[in-house]
């Protein structure tokens, strides 16, 4: 049975995506309390942080209602994540939770939730400009998927899409339009 210190020990080496698919195999198996998982992602380690991440995507997209009770706990430490490279996972898990294509259990759970913290860290993202262009692609897509639940949001969203788009990369300029044309 993997408890959090042996699962660290693991993450500490380096991993490719057959060895973190075997983990993510081998903690289902297990029942690793998915809270641990998270905590893990904030490890002091940033490496250790980004592999624990990956790991805990690859969980939940495998199975999200599986994890439906965790959901306010991630929820709970979104707005602390400043490790650049778990950003990522965490906006693209943030994004697939809110997606029409989720499953009904996560919506409802989801509505029970407070998501202000959570968008606001989304603008946060979209704002900064030291943080990544996927980081900003996920963020705007979570935050377009909020719109029907925080009506605000879409003022705001394609107010940051605009500005983005003035000197934005190429995915940012393709996004943007297609969340713009979609608003």
């Amino acid at each position: 049975m993997l408890i959090s210190e042996q699962l660290i020990v693991e993450l500490s080496h380096t991993l490719g995506k057959p060895k973190v698919l075997k983990l993510s195999r081998v903690l289902e198996e297990q029942h690793f309390a998915l809270r641990d998982l998270i905590d893990i992602t904030f490890h002091p380690d940033q490496v250790i942080g980004f592999r624990a991440v990956w790991i805990l995507e690859n969980m939940f997209l495998k199975d999200p209602e599986n994890y439906l009770n965790d959901l306010e706990y991630f929820v709970s430490r979104f707005k602390g994540v400043g490790n650049p490279s778990c950003m990522r996972h965490y906006a693209k898990l943030i994004m697939h939770m809110t997606d029409t294509t989720s499953p009904e259990t996560i919506k409802l759970k989801l509505k029970t939730i407070d998501l202000e913290p959570v968008i606001e860290q989304l603008f946060d993202w979209m704002i900064n400009p030291k943080v990544k262009v996927a980081v900003k692609a996920f963020a705007g897509q979570a935050l377009f998927n909020l719109k029907d639940t925080y009506p605000w949001i879409a003022d705001e969203l394609a107010g940051q899409l605009k500005y983005l788009m003035r000197n934005g990369s190429a995915g940012i300029q393709s996004k943007g339009k297609r969340l713009l044309k979609e608003l």
